[in-house]
């Protein structure tokens, strides 16, 4: 994978947030801990089931490539049910026994309106009335409290069932009770991609920095989606780099994490119709509007779209459905419509998202640039529930069945994003401010008084009628939550709120009861009120380590490379029972080196089983992910001094290799210790990820000039080895240098993440695996940080 897209490999960051779990069918659980030791095991054994952003991204990748070989249509066998978690201030503060705020958090931040609820906040955002607290089905702040969401999301209904009923068993074996569940689902045929009003829905959502591709020619777009600006991805994950003006001043906890919105908006489908067609009508009565005006064409302009997602301002007289891109038309902006002679001012489309066309209040400044808007976007991952309106049914799908939008956000700033777009665009009549008249409210989700449709008379001048709309949309339930990094939420199961720099919020602890990777104490860590701490910084997960080709077991000491992301450092491990590590040198570009010229990241590095140091040379074959899947190189190193890399052959398809037919990435092969060059081959397990999932199989590599690889055994899942059946990966395996084949078993350590394990195989039928010591930081290594 390139390095400027590293975030595309984040197992820090929770699914959903930047990778869209984009399932059709949803449910959202409200959970609330009836007691905090058991809901710190309750999260302990939900971590592993959690998806991250490099499982998610893997996935969707490989389903659109898949749709577009066969031509459009779904992939039957690529499946995943997907799982994330958030926790509410309440739900951090339980778990972790402290307060997330030492001090309190800055005035007017979006860490204050996450510390007060969205309850607490309603007033200011229009939730009054009908859409109060007092009416909400969860979240209202006087009945059950909120302190973790739990969103499943399934490709199909069956799966749905499955992953919901495995979380009600385990959510009553650890007392944490279901304050509320709300399902959702892709609505199907015509009406698939929209929401119940029947408008395609989440057409305009931003690229991210660091995750999508840019357009070589554009950079500030998406490639192969023009229009779609590329957004700092710190607007949407903590600690990453935001746009300029934006919060930075976050707590270590809320790294790599998100801040998430979670809203249940109920729609009278047959109420806004109806109101559509009679403001047709009293438009017509004031020749405001062509006489071929329909509700569908004065629909499309409270929109700011066509049903099939077509911009208005590209396509002002009818709908084009059947028009390639038209209906995920991004490649606009409104600054030949400032006025909103085309696309109205208080249209949704221009509350929710002004673009370039936002016209300040003083006439002569130019209309703001969109990058100048980027502060204020959010990442929208919503879904409908209820049956599609049908005026015919009697049960689901009649008029009172509910429906609506089950609306999930994610952003860094609670408050300058969504809260803004909702208080100060959407609910504000005087915005885009300066106007007289003032244009109004957003009429598709807010109770609109009075909105200013303004059409051009003959004589070229402009018109002004007042439109008044009553409110179709009601709040029924609303939260704001934190979905954590892997790291934290590892933390807060210990009952510490931690981020992924092993930093506490308000204090300097690290990992508790934990020394050095060996089991012995490090000389250089500290001990603090009975905790370990490892100076020194943030530890690094590794992609893979190398050994040095003449350093094994050498003076009682084996050196490694240690490859992470686009960087490498020198390391070495002593033998005996503390195997103390220590950096050799400092991290060093990967680009340095001509064998690894192109390459952002290493996956893993195999060495060629017969080519190890004859003639002072060792050569290995190195598997590195691009734009386009995983490709591999042949690379040499020369022993010695100075140890030479040189580039031996050219990148080549991974589908060259047979026993590797099917897999989209290789993650990390393991030597199987006792089948190494035994009658001219060596046998591996080969780790993988395809279809978002990893799982390992068998394979064998010959010597001699072909190395021809044979395919032993095909795939089995992760879960079928006992010492890593809790692991939701594994990113590569380090031998322990002095326990190899000692009494016919050979022990590694296992990274995974941020953390890292021991366990051991035995040689012989079978090759019998046991879990010799568990998870533990990364942070232990010392060499690492």
């Amino acid at each position: 994978m390139a390095t400027d897209l590293f975030l595309r490999d984040s197992e820090e960051i929770q699914g959903d947030i930047l990778a869209g779990f984009k399932k059709d069918n949803v449910s959202v659980l409200f959970l609330k801990f009836e007691d905090a030791s058991r809901a710190r095991d309750w999260l302990r054994q939900l971590i592993p089931q959690i998806a991250t952003t490099r499982e998610v991204a893997a996935f969707n990748e490989a389903f659109s490539e898949a749709r577009r070989t066969s031509g459009g249509d779904d992939p039957k066998t690529l499946k995943a049910t997907w799982l994330g978690v958030s926790l509410t201030y309440e739900g951090l503060r339980t778990l972790s026994t402290t307060d997330p705020f030492p001090q309190p958090p800055p005035v007017g931040s979006g860490l204050e309106a996450f510390k007060e609820g969205s309850a607490k906040r309603a007033g200011a955002l229009g939730d009054t009335g009908e859409n109060s607290p007092a009416n909400w089905l969860f979240g209202n702040g006087r009945s059950q409290p909120v302190h973790a969401v739990l969103k499943l999301s399934a490709d199909t209904e069956t799966d749905l069932r499955t992953a919901i009923e495995a979380q009600r068993i385990a959510a009553a074996e650890y007392r944490v009770l279901i304050v509320y569940q709300q399902n959702a689902q892709t609505l199907l045929g015509s009406r698939r991609g929209k929401e119940h009003f029947g408008f395609k829905d989440g057409i305009s959502e931003p690229g991210i920095r660091g995750f999508d591709r840019p357009d070589p020619n554009r950079p500030e777009e998406v490639e192969g989606h023009p229009g779609t600006r590329i957004i700092p991805a710190g607007e949407f994950v903590c600690g990453e780099e935001p746009a300029p003006g934006s919060f930075r001043d976050f707590p270590d906890w809320a790294r790599a994490g998100s801040f998430q919105v979670v809203r249940r908006l109920a729609q009278d489908v047959p109420g806004w119709w109806s109101q559509v067609a009679v403001k047709l009508k009293e438009l017509r009565l004031a020749k405001a509007v062509p006489d071929t005006a329909t509700t569908e064409w004065l629909a499309a302009r409270l929109v700011g779209r066509w049903r099939s997602g077509a911009p208005v301002c590209r396509f002002r007289d009818h709908d084009v459905p059947n028009t390639p891109g038209a209906a995920s038309d991004n490649d606009f902006d409104f600054r030949d419509d400032l006025e909103g002679l085309v696309t109205p001012l208080w249209s949704h489309l221009r509350k929710t998202s002004p673009r370039a066309g936002l016209q300040a209040p003083d006439p002569s400044h130019p209309p703001f640039d969109a990058g100048e808007l980027d502060g204020r976007r959010i990442m929208r991952r919503g879904t409908p529930y209820g049956a599609p309106f049908d005026p015919a049914s009697e049960g689901p799908g009649g008029p009172d069945d509910p429906r609506g939008l089950l609306f999930v956000c994610y952003q860094a700033d609670i408050q300058r994003q969504f809260e803004f777009i909702q208080a100060d665009w959407m609910d504000q009549p005087d915005f885009p401010p300066g106007r007289n008249p003032v244009p109004g409210k957003d009429p598709v989700t807010q109770e609109a008084p009075d909105v200013d449709f303004e059409s051009r008379e003959s004589d070229g001048t402009v018109k002004h009628t007042p439109l008044s709309f009553a409110q179709f949309v009601q709040t029924t339930g609303s939260v704001y939550a934190f979905m954590p990094s892997l790291s934290t939420l590892r933390g807060l199961a210990d009952g510490r709120l931690v981020g992924p720099d092993r930093t506490a919020a308000g204090g300097q602890t690290g990992q508790t009861g934990q020394g050095s990777q060996g089991g012995g104490q490090s000389q250089t860590q500290t001990q603090q009120g009975g905790q370990t701490t490892a100076p020194g910084g943030p530890a690094y997960p590794c992609d893979d380590f190398l050994a040095v080709p003449d350093q094994w077991r050498r003076d009682g000491q084996s050196r490694f490379w240690a490859y992470h992301g686009d960087r490498y450092r020198q390391i070495s491990v002593a033998d005996g029972t503390a195997h103390t590590d220590r950096a050799v040198d400092g991290d060093a570009p990967l680009s340095g080196h001509p064998a690894f010229q192109g390459i952002g990241r290493i996956d893993c590095l195999l060495p060629m089983p017969d080519l190890q140091n004859p003639g002072g040379k060792s050569w290995y074959w190195a598997f590195h992910s691009t734009g386009g899947g995983q490709r591999y190189r042949a690379v040499s190193i020369t022993s010695g001094s100075g140890y030479t890399f040189a580039l031996e052959r050219p990148d080549r398809d991974l589908g060259a290799w047979p026993s590797l037919s099917g897999v989209d990435r290789v993650d990390c092969f393991l030597p199987v210790p006792d089948q190494q060059r035994v009658g001219g081959k060596s046998w591996y397990w080969a780790f993988h990820t395809t279809g978002g999932r990893q799982r390992y199989r068998l394979i064998s590599v010959a010597d001699g000039a072909a190395h021809t690889d044979v395919l032993e055994r095909t795939d089995r899942e992760l879960s079928q080895w006992g010492s890593l059946n809790d692991a939701a990966a594994v990113d590569c395996f380090l031998p322990v240098p002095d326990a190899q084949r000692v009494g016919g078993r050979s022990e590694y350590w296992v990274f995974h993440g941020d953390s890292y394990r021991r366990i051991s195989v035995a040689d012989g039928s079978g090759h019998p695996d046991r879990l010799v010591s568990g998870s533990r930081s990364v942070s232990a290594w010392n060499s690492l940080l």
